[in-house]
């Protein structure tokens, strides 16, 4: 194939050579103009021979060779043809006598299925019967056991018992279960009762419950301390109560409270603590349950209160007598964890009795509430409960529960707003006479109102599922938004004098709110919400790309947008603050704007240089506005106020002062005196060089007070050179940084003092 390519493509270079523009272009770059070149004819004339020659002979050998190639195909075709067929009969014949065989092999085949089912029958049924015989034999030593009051290897075989009883969980044979299973519950009861009865006898020798007061309880521990028999017999039987524990699981269904409280998955109480609480369960179910004078619904805290003072009285006895045994046997059971679970149980069931009968009193259900965040936060805190165990605040996130209480954490908010907003004391600071706790000078209904959202955070941060969280967090939000409303309702009704005390400690609110906030973005606990509220927001698809990848970066907080609402309403109050102390500066210095700079005295003229008499109103103007707001205004605002009243200040005399009058030399030197040694020192307590922050006011000066040499010099320049490098250099060596070259072209104009040169 490859040979018969360079065939074609050889014809096609033949046919190339025979068109008339290769034979021209081949003559015209070999021979050109040069007729010298023709003795070269001679030698291509044998060149081209020659290769004619070689390509003749190419031609002839491909065309010899490619018949025989053809033929030689054909050959093994024809011979893969009859190896094919050869295959086909010996597949036909090997078909037709596995077919035979299988005919042959079929009734050997049914007679030997039948016997291996009979064999499968009859394993089945031995196995069966090894099953009945494993459960007779360990059902007879636990007899025997017992019969010999070995209790001990009798609770052991139980449990080998029991665990046959879970391998055979899975099995269709009902009816070896059920003897299985009522074998268990046999040996189990009567092992159960015996040591449950020597249990309790022997706790009734410990003072067993420990329900007095703490006093006589410790004498009474102190004398039982003398008998190590006791205990010993307390570890004996607490160890074979635990051997129990598997067949107990299997025989005794858990009490489960309806799966609307969604609570976490949890075992069973371990047996010897199941009987250690009978006594003190009885006890709460006879003064907090029927018409008993405990069981009030309006007091809570009567049972709640109880159940800490069972587990603060028996938390000594847990953990030095319960717990090493527990640890000796390698069990990973608390003794004392265990033992506040089981009566968490009796706390959830009657929660979940009372809750329906009181969810519509308003006092009612928020006492229930109150009461019941303390007994949590004590609960954890104190004895270490774990927040992951079935606890009351899966109660209260019952759905008709907890939208109740959302809704009456709204409703007493706004009471509570409504009340700090019309107190007296509401735009006063509580720590006014305290400089170092006063730094931010929040007004009190302020300080009281993130105290609220903190309250708010406290109660509901242990709640076990983010989505409750979060629309907890949703209620701060809109309590927020709330609150900022409020405030500028207020702030437009002291518009009119917005550098009163009152407009002021309005601004030092919002400035302290959008402070805490984003404090609080960055704690721990908003943050996971944060990621809470990333995942609900990415199934539901509610935000754009871009707005999930900021929130899952960091970028923003669940707090942003409250943020950022506060902090348009502060530049706006800051705004309007710096507009009013603008008009108050520019009705002062009406004089000074009239001031005669032309035709001033010059330095050296004047013994003392002095403030322009019409300089004194605006800058006594300036000074009173700044002592009034920096007493007023914290210290981040107030460094706001003047940054932004500077910046207009120094726009408004340059522009209405210095640009629209003439300078003679004796002007110049007053303008600088009065700038730079008496206004920009009024700011020198806020910064350290304020001269920096009236850059044009500066900047004019250099301008005006150059001698006139260095005048004439940077005149020349700006005007030979204005968009060379060499003029932004010669500014910059004065210390121009800010004004334009045409600015100071200008300024150079409003010179007066320039030398006569005679024209």
């Amino acid at each position: 194939d490859l040979r018969m390519a360079a065939l074609v493509r050889k014809e096609q270079t033949n046919q190339d050579i025979d068109s008339p523009s290769y034979v021209s272009e081949f003559v015209e770059k070999e021979v050109g103009n040069d007729l010298k070149s023709l003795k070269k004819l001679g030698k291509l004339i044998e060149q081209l021979t020659e290769n004619k020659a070689q390509l003749e002979e190419q031609v002839l050998t491909i065309s010899s060779e490619v018949p025989k190639r053809i033929q030689n195909a054909l050959k093994n075709a024809e011979d893969s043809k009859k190896f094919l067929s050869q295959l086909l009969e010996k597949e036909t014949l090997l078909y037709s006598s596995i077919n035979n065989h299988l005919l042959t092999a079929q009734p050997w085949m049914d007679d030997l299925g039948v016997s291996i089912s009979q064999i499968e029958e009859i394993e089945r049924h031995l196995a069966y019967l090894k099953w009945i015989s494993q459960i007779e034999e360990l059902s007879d030593n636990i007899q025997q056991y017992l019969m010999t009051n070995n209790v001990p290897e009798a609770a052991t075989t139980l449990v080998s018992m029991a665990q046959l009883d879970i391998k055979l969980q899975e099995s269709s044979c009902s009816h070896l279960l059920s003897f299985v299973r009522s074998t268990v519950k046999f040996w189990h009861k009567i092992l159960k009762d015996k040591l449950t009865c020597d249990f309790e006898e022997l706790l009734t020798q410990l003072h067993w419950p420990f329900i007095g007061p703490p006093q006589p309880q410790n004498v009474g521990l102190s004398k039982i301390a003398g008998t190590p028999e006791v205990y010993g017999n307390l570890e004996t039987l607490f160890c074979q109560l635990l051997k129990l524990q598997t067949s107990d699981e299997l025989l005794t269904e858990p009490k489960q409270l309806p799966e609307k409280y969604s609570l976490p998955a949890s075992p069973m109480v371990i047996l010897p603590i199941q009987i250690m609480l009978t006594p003190l369960q009885k006890r709460f179910r006879y003064h907090f349950s029927g018409n008993r004078q405990t069981n009030v619904i309006s007091k809570p805290e009567w049972y709640l209160t109880q159940v800490l003072m069972w587990i603060g009285n028996h938390a000594k006895f847990l953990d030095e007598k319960i717990q090493p045994i527990l640890d000796k046997v390698g069990s990973t059971v608390n003794a004392r964890i265990e033992f506040s679970r089981a009566l968490m149980m009796l706390v959830l069931e009657k929660l979940a009795a009372d809750i329906p009968c009181l969810l519509y009193d308003d006092n009612l259900f928020c006492h229930l509430v109150d009461e019941v965040l303390l007994f949590e936060r004590e609960l954890q805190s104190v004895h270490g409960y774990p927040s992951t165990f079935p606890s009351c605040m899966h109660i209260l996130s019952e759905e008709t529960c907890f939208q109740r209480w959302l809704t009456m954490e709204r409703k007493f908010a706004l009471q509570k707003m409504d009340s700090m907003l019309s107190s007296e004391a509401a735009w006063i600071s509580q720590y006014k006479d305290i400089t170092d706790v006063d730094e931010m000078k929040v007004p009190d209904c302020a300080e009281t109102f993130m105290t609220l959202l903190l309250v708010i955070t406290d109660r509901y941060k242990n709640l076990p599922t983010a989505s409750r969280k979060l629309q907890f967090l949703e209620l701060q939000k809109d309590l927020v938004d709330d609150f900022r409303i409020r405030l500028t309702q207020v702030m437009k009704e002291e518009t009119r004098a917005s550098l009163a005390f009152r407009y002021c400690a309005i601004l030092n609110a919002v400035n302290y709110i959008a402070t805490v906030l984003a404090d609080w973005a960055d704690n721990v606990f908003f943050l996971q919400l944060q990621q809470a509220a990333l995942e609900v927001l990415a199934e539901s698809k509610a935000l754009s790309k871009l707005q999930l990848g900021q929130l899952a970066s960091m970028e923003s907080s669940v707090f942003d947008d409250m943020i950022n609402l506060l902090e348009r309403l502060k530049l706006d109050m800051l705004t309007r603050q710096v507009d009013h102390v603008f008009r108050d500066i520019k009705d002062a210095a009406k004089l000074y704007t009239k001031e005669r700079w032309l035709s001033l005295p010059s330095q050296a003229e004047q013994a003392v240089m002095s403030l322009s008499s019409s300089a004194c109103p605006l800058l006594l103007s300036l000074r009173d506005h700044l002592l009034q707001l920096e007493q007023q205004l914290c210290y981040s605002l107030f460094k706001i106020f003047w940054q932004m009243l500077v910046e207009k200040l120094d726009i408004y005399i340059y522009q209405e002062i210095i640009l629209a009058n003439y300078f003679n030399e004796g002007g110049a030197a007053q303008l600088q005196f009065d700038m730079t040694r008496n206004l920009f020192p009024l700011f020198s307590h806020y910064c350290k060089r304020p001269e920096n922050y009236f850059k044009h006011i500066k900047e004019a000066c250099i301008v005006l007070n150059l001698n006139v040499g260095s005048a004439l010099l940077l005149k020349d320049v700006l005007q030979s050179a204005p968009e060379e490098p060499t003029a932004t250099a010669a500014l910059n060596e004065l210390g121009i940084y800010k004004l334009a070259q045409q600015d100071v072209e200008i300024l150079l104009n409003l010179r007066t003092n320039w030398p006569n040169t005679g024209k």
